[in-house]
């Protein structure tokens, strides 16, 4: 901390760099920088695989700080370009890499025009490998970066442990480390702050590799299962930090798909349509709405088609009506998906028990940019007395910490099945679903699991649950349970123990 101080003032914009200091960096050569890299192949590998986890392939990236273009690479970006201090390490990795663009920025100037002319329309992902530690004004280089950033950016901020310090001194001088000046100290709490001061909101935060160094079989386990645990995964080499900058949305350009799956709702149909009526009649933002029945053993899809029919009962917007040729919920909203012709999708259980006149909350948060992945929560507020049976309430709880810790969002309740997110940000969790595979009956798990999987912000909206006015649930409390835990059990491989 001593050789910190020395070289400036210590406050939330870190450290300030002294000019030399700015210069070693600049005058760094770039073989030398490859020959370190090469030397700690295991660690940088496992930045690569954190940045390959969390980065989509073929889209915009901008990394920032390693400039040596092996983590762009291994990114896939579409257009891809890099940024470092050194020149030297620039036109090595031009040499490398031929088919990106580096170039040179300190943090302390306006972005390079080479920048802003690579991504005219905005980065899709700004990668900081170790890059907060030199900056000399951390959040005047976060303000930079704001003029590059789009409704889809996402920063990874990626850092070193500073409990690690000692460790890493002592590997300098007996020659096992890249040398490097004295670092901003900074633990994920300082890197968030300084994120969110400069405008943006922190989606996720977390540790990994406990073991930095290549130690054969014993590393990879102690890595792949340990650095994932509570408590012990904070002692982990690495920190990384996920953000987004929002993005406000006019209501007036939004039109919401209410989803409506509905198996023996007949006594539903109606009240929906007509209540729905009533809160588009008062907001500025259009709706459609659109019921998906199947395998019903009243008279759903007859009820269905003489709501639609019936000129009395009042339809401010379209409604659609069709069948699932599937069986279960997720089958069911995926059919409603795909025919929604709205700019952002919504699911309303045709149980009502989570009221309509709920639903412009979540069109709210939406538009404020306060989530881009909303789901409802039934925990909050008082339910009424037979609104959840008390083992379904427990199974509740319990699912709601182990997603916490699962997905790294907090949680609370993870079964409601309202649920919001954009049409372009599903048709991207659709087309990542192979990494999870079609394993979700109900269609909740797949979308949150794929909104996390994608890094979007998941926010929850408190919302009053009601008792049934009509039929009875379609959840088995023992069969849906069990199956739900096989499905966390699965995600926890697909997204937790994953090097």
């Amino acid at each position: 901390m001593l050789e910190l101080m020395k070289t400036g003032a210590v406050g939330v914009s870190g450290v300030r760099r002294t000019p030399a200091v700015l210069d070693a960096l600049s005058a760094i050569d770039g073989a030398d920088r490859f020959r370190w890299i090469k030397k700690s192949q295991y660690y940088y590998d496992d930045l690569r695989r954190l940045c390959e986890f969390h980065v989509e392939k073929d889209k915009a990236v901008l990394e920032i700080g390693l400039g040596s273009g092996f983590v762009l690479d291994a990114c896939k970006p579409a257009n891809g370009m890099g940024l470092d201090f050194s020149e030297s390490v620039c036109r090595e990795a031009r040499r490398r890499y031929p088919n990106y663009r580096f170039d040179t920025w300190n943090g302390e100037t306006e972005l390079p025009e080479s920048v802003r002319k690579a991504f005219p329309n905005g980065v899709d992902y700004i990668v900081l490998v170790n890059t907060v530690g030199y900056w000399q004004d951390i959040q005047k280089a976060l303000d930079q970066l704001r003029s590059i950033c789009n409704a889809n950016t996402r920063i990874i901020s990626v850092y070193y442990n500073f409990l690690w310090a000692p460790v890493l001194k002592t590997a300098e001088h007996l020659g096992l480390k890249m040398p490097q000046p004295a670092l901003n100290w900074l633990s994920p709490r300082d890197v968030r702050n300084l994120l969110e001061i400069s405008g943006y909101r922190v989606l996720k935060t977390g540790h990994r590799a406990l073991i930095p160094a290549n130690l054969g079989f014993f590393a990879d386990f102690v890595n792949r299962v340990a650095s994932p645990l509570p408590l012990i995964g904070e002692f982990g080499h690495t920190h990384y930090v996920i953000a987004r900058l929002p993005q406000k949305i006019r209501r007036e350009d939004v039109v919401a798909s209410v989803v409506i799956p509905a198996r023996n709702e007949a006594g539903n149909i109606e009240p929906a349509v007509r209540r729905m009526a009533a809160v588009a009649a008062t907001r500025p933002e259009k709706y459609e709405l659109i019921f998906v029945e199947g395998n019903s053993t009243d008279n759903t899809a007859a009820e269905i088609k003489r709501v639609l029919a019936d000129p009395s009962i009042p339809k401010p917007f379209p409604v659609q009506f069709h069948t699932q040729p599937g069986k279960g919920k997720g089958d069911a909203v995926r059919v409603g998906f795909a025919k929604a012709t709205g700019n952002l999708l919504m699911i309303l259980d045709a149980d009502l028990t989570v009221p309509p006149e709920d639903i412009p909350k979540f069109v709210d948060v939406y538009c404020e940019g306060r989530g881009e992945f909303i789901n409802g929560c039934r925990l909050i507020y008082k339910m009424e007395k037979d609104a959840m049976r008390l083992l379904n309430l427990f199974g509740n709880k319990f699912f709601s910490m182990a997603f916490t810790w699962l997905l790294g969002q907090q949680f609370k309740d993870t079964l409601c099945g309202t649920k919001v997110l954009s049409r372009a940000n599903y048709d991207r969790v659709a087309a990542g679903r192979t990494y999870f595979g079609d394993f979700d009956p109900f269609g909740d798990f797949d979308l949150l699991f794929g909104a996390s999987k994608l890094d979007l912000e998941i926010t929850e909206v408190p919302i009053r649950y009601r008792e049934r006015s009509y039929g009875e649930t379609n959840i088995s409390r023992w069969k849906h349970g069990w199956l739900l835990l096989k499905m966390c059990v699965y995600a926890t491989g697909k997204i937790k123990f994953v090097r």
